[in-house]
């Protein structure tokens, strides 16, 4: 048996579990961390009888380092063959949503999901890589070019995340940030908080009415919105979004296949970037302080950005 995180009765809370079996890659789980998207999904009732948690990495039974791509789906039909598996043409699956994930001591994974981890990148920071796909995703999503100019609304894990990718590419950013530590953040990521005028792109790492509504009244005529946090609730387009002509440019995700493989590039990043680590990560756990990890995770103004669980140790 194994300690592991499951959803009972709209409540993260802490269970024994049976170790899964080696029919594919068996990690043990050095780091899991808390997505914003696991908040919503536990308030709403979305989780099923599985261990939860799809950002994580840890070591494989014959001791490499890896992180794990929590995304699968058929692995033959057009859009998978193409890299794009959130599209399969029999439904995506979602470790740690659909099927058991990675906030556990143990987690088997198809070997085709396993990214290798270089040499010195720290594997209590690795869960980081599937946030940085998803802002790797997003950006180039946008189509976001060294001539533009760049705004990204919200500075939690993603926004900053999209930060740390703007900064590789050496494209200059503004950001808008809600609280101080969010500020402080951004600015070691290269970020300008003093968004003023009118943008090429905005990016809206939110996903709420009231950053769209910020998007477009930033967004310059014929310009591009990329919606890159996720919308929880509906919501409108006001009447300025189609009198500027604006873009909107969803991405959800991250592409699966190599050379162009979101992972493979968030796992680089990472590696080369350290400080990207210490500017998202403010606070870790064990795991069998689960309620305390997900009460922080859910207060933003006390400084909360990404809430790690460090449950092996390497």
């Amino acid at each position: 048996m194994m300690k592991a995180i499951k959803v009972i009765n709209k409540k993260p809370t802490l269970v024994d579990a049976p170790t899964p079996p080696s029919d594919g890659v068996r990690v043990k789980v050095v780091s899991s961390s808390i997505c914003g998207s696991d908040l919503h999904m536990m308030d709403s009732g979305l989780f099923g009888d599985h261990i939860i948690g799809h950002e994580f990495a840890g070591i494989t039974d014959d001791g490499k380092a890896v992180a794990i791509e929590p995304l699968t789906g058929c692995g033959v039909c057009g859009f998978c063959d193409e890299g794009h598996s959130i599209h399969c043409a029999s439904g995506f699956s979602l470790m740690g949503v659909m099927t058991d994930g990675g906030m556990a001591e143990y987690v088997t994974v198809p070997a085709s999901k396993i990214i290798a981890l270089p040499s010195g990148l720290d594997v209590a920071n690795a869960s980081l890589v599937e946030p940085l796909a998803v802002a790797i995703h997003g950006v180039e999503r946008s189509r976001i070019g060294q001539k533009d100019r760049v705004l990204v609304v919200g500075a939690g894990p993603i926004g900053l995340a999209i930060g740390a990718v703007l900064r590789s590419k050496g494209i200059a950013y503004d950001i808008a940030a809600r609280y101080h530590h969010q500020q402080r953040a951004a600015e070691m990521l290269g970020g300008n908080l003093n968004p003023d005028g009118h943008y090429d792109v905005v990016i809206d790492a939110i996903g709420s009415a009231a950053s769209l509504k910020q998007a477009t009244a930033l967004i310059k005529p014929m310009g591009r919105i990329g919606l890159v946090g996720m919308f929880w609730e509906p919501t409108k387009l006001e009447q300025e979004f189609w009198t500027k002509e604006a873009q909107l440019i969803p991405a959800a995700g991250y592409f699966c296949k190599s050379p162009s493989r979101s992972f493979e590039a968030a796992r680089t990043l990472l590696h080369q970037n350290p400080d990207i680590a210490e500017a998202l990560v403010t606070h870790r756990f064990p795991l069998d302080a689960v309620q305390e990890a997900f009460d922080v995770a859910r207060d933003r103004a006390a400084g909360a950005i990404k809430v790690v669980f460090d449950i092996f140790k390497p």
